[in-house]
């Protein structure tokens, strides 16, 4: 603050597939066998019979389709030995839900609903591909004194900054840029209110309230536990107010102590206005959130691990924003009462 990003899709080796197969041509030569569920704007969902896997049309450069076979005559017998047409649809649609997720592939549903998170190791891609992914989702915090950064954690507008970018602070707005047929669109959101927080930890939770506020294109959280050090990772911020900027780096340290906290250190440059944004790994998940730096020095930035942020979403309620709660930063006590000088003590 002023004050203070389609999983590429690997080369799957499948066995041979009963019945009728469609064949996705993907970029680098290769390609997926499997019968395609559904077709979107944005993805192709395939089933491969052992999972259903999201393809990013980004990531498509061709599909052929077979034609459908016909389904062999039954016996009595095998009728009624045969599985119910819907068990596959009804597998398939199970397996969606489990990897769908944040226009991205193979994330499992939100714990609690609230926010996702991977089930599984993700294939990572570069820093160009990730950005184009994940960029809208990264925000702008504003408010009188200054700017920070954030991102988006759910459709309905749920999104993560730093406590020191709101500090203090009840009129907040978040710039957001929309993707429209390809375009990016800047908009401005003004209602914004304050959820939870813990300045402890720096963490602070805002939703945005709008009316014509649409769904929000959201980020995975991942684990920081998982990190290694050397491992390469990408803020995308708004230092000094240039939006959607992206610095690369690699893990220096997960475990920098620093006040009585631990923080992830990366070379990755992070400057005043990149408080708030989100740290990736080259799988496009969120493993930190980017909230200091050395003040004499280059490539020495600090990120709150994205675990204490899972912390702090699951226990959300404890860290309400409300005038009563210890949490809150804002106390306000009881005024004391008149005192009673000069009497006498008879």
């Amino acid at each position: 603050m002023l004050k203070r990003f389609v999983v590429s899709v690997a080369v799957l080796l499948c066995g041979t597939l009963l019945g009728a197969a469609d064949t996705i041509q993907l970029k680098d030569a290769a390609s997926v066998t499997g019968k395609i569920l559904a077709e979107r704007p944005d993805q192709v969902v395939v089933d491969l019979g052992y999972t259903v896997l999201i393809i990013p049309r980004p990531d498509i450069v061709k599909i052929s389709k077979s034609e459908e076979a016909q389904p062999p005559k039954q016996t009595a017998t095998s009728r009624q030995r045969a599985k119910p047409p819907s068990a596959r649809a009804d597998k398939a649609k199970a397996d969606t839900n489990i990897v769908s997720a944040a226009r991205s592939s193979e994330h499992s549903e939100p714990k609690g609903g609230f926010y996702y998170s991977s089930n599984k190791p993700q294939a990572e891609r570069s820093v160009r591909e990730q950005v184009n992914q994940l960029g809208e989702a990264v925000v702008q915090v504003r408010t009188p004194s200054g700017l920070g950064s954030g991102f988006i954690i759910n459709e309905d507008g749920f999104l993560i900054t730093n406590f020191h970018v709101i500090e203090g602070e009840t009129q907040i707005s978040v710039e957001v840029y929309h993707q429209k047929s390809g375009q990016l669109e800047r908009k401005v959101y003004k209602q914004v209110r304050i959820v939870a927080v813990n300045k402890f930890d720096d963490l602070a939770l805002l939703r945005i309230e709008d009316k014509d506020a649409p769904k929000f294109a959201r980020v995975p959280v991942g684990d920081s536990d998982a990190l290694a050090v050397g491992e390469r990772v990408f803020a995308i911020g708004s230092p000094l107010g240039l939006e959607r900027t992206v610095t690369e780096g690699i893990v220096s340290t997960k475990t920098r102590q620093l006040q009585g906290e631990l923080y992830l250190q990366t070379t990755a440059q992070i400057n005043p206005g990149n408080s708030g944004g989100p740290l990736f790994n080259l799988a496009g998940e969120v493993v930190g959130v980017t909230n200091m730096k050395a003040a004499y020095g280059e490539g020495l930035g600090f990120a709150i691990p994205v675990n204490a942020v899972k912390f702090f979403l699951d226990h959300r309620d404890a860290y309400a924003y409300a005038n009563d709660n210890p949490s809150n930063p804002y106390n306000y006590l009881e005024p004391p009462g008149k005192t009673r000088l000069g009497q006498d003590e008879n």
